[in-house]
């Protein structure tokens, strides 16, 4: 394997720099650039909607799938980029339970009609379950998904690039001023001869820049309009009691 060596050192030695002024700014010992209030409150905002949208979505996937053998399994599916296969609901294995004993109990019996029309209303209620948890998961869920997948990720990487960069000014910055020290120093004690480090006069890009490409965080995330939409018409709740109103039992 052919590695570049100086590349590698120039990364470790950053690495090093920055580990070194994250630590004194954690003991006081560094100055450290403060970023924006504004952009410090986006940032806390998208936080806080990341820890809800995933609170919100596991509960919700408790609320369609109660089992948790079933959730990891489905789970262990979509990560393996395969169908889901299609469950028989509790309310159809009910059903399914009531003909099979109206069956062999008798259907004309009066406990078999009662069993028979019991068990249609059940077979009716698990089919608007099915139809509901199957809409639910690609209207209601996706976007959460999307989300937590694609835009959190986003603004996760370009906080990491903001940090290095800060850390990065603020080495130099800490640089700068211990050369400015000792030159001064030098003067006074008349040895004027010291150069200013070179090192410490390479630029740095401020980190105003990244701040910029996060700035979306301070509007609705781009997944979510349909999400809310929905949310705002009732459209979860809607769906819930539609499914329940279509199996309903009729005489």
């Amino acid at each position: 394997m052919d590695f570049n060596m100086k590349k590698l050192a120039s990364d470790a030695g950053i690495f090093f720099t920055r580990a070194v002024q994250f630590t004194e700014e954690k003991f006081g010992q560094a100055e450290k650039t403060e970023l924006d209030a504004h952009f410090e409150n986006l940032l806390a905002r998208a936080d806080s909607t990341k820890n809800w949208t995933e609170r919100i979505l596991r509960q919700t996937e408790v609320l369609l799938q109660p089992n948790p053998s079933a959730r990891v399994e489905e789970f262990l599916y979509e990560k393996l980029d395969r169908k889901v296969p299609s469950r028989v609901t509790n309310g159809e294995l009910l059903a399914q339970y009531m003909a099979e004993a109206a069956s062999e109990l008798g259907p004309n019996t009066p406990y078999g009609k009662t069993l028979m029309k019991v068990s249609e209303a059940e077979k009716r209620l698990g089919a608007a379950e099915r139809d509901f948890i199957h809409t639910a998961s690609l209207s209601f869920l996706t976007p959460l998904r999307n989300f937590l997948e694609g835009d959190w990720k986003t603004i996760s990487k370009e906080r990491r690039l903001l940090q290095n960069r800060r850390l990065d000014l603020d080495a130099c910055k800490a640089r700068l001023k211990k050369a400015k020290a000792a030159e001064a120093k030098a003067t006074c004690e008349g040895d004027v001869s010291i150069p200013a480090p070179c090192a410490v006069l390479l630029p740095v890009r401020s980190p105003c820049p990244r701040a910029q490409v996060l700035r979306p965080a301070q509007g609705m995330p781009s997944g979510f309009c349909n999400w809310l939409t929905s949310m705002q018409s009732l459209w979860f709740v809607g769906m819930q009691a539609l499914a329940w109103e279509a199996a309903s039992c009729k005489r």
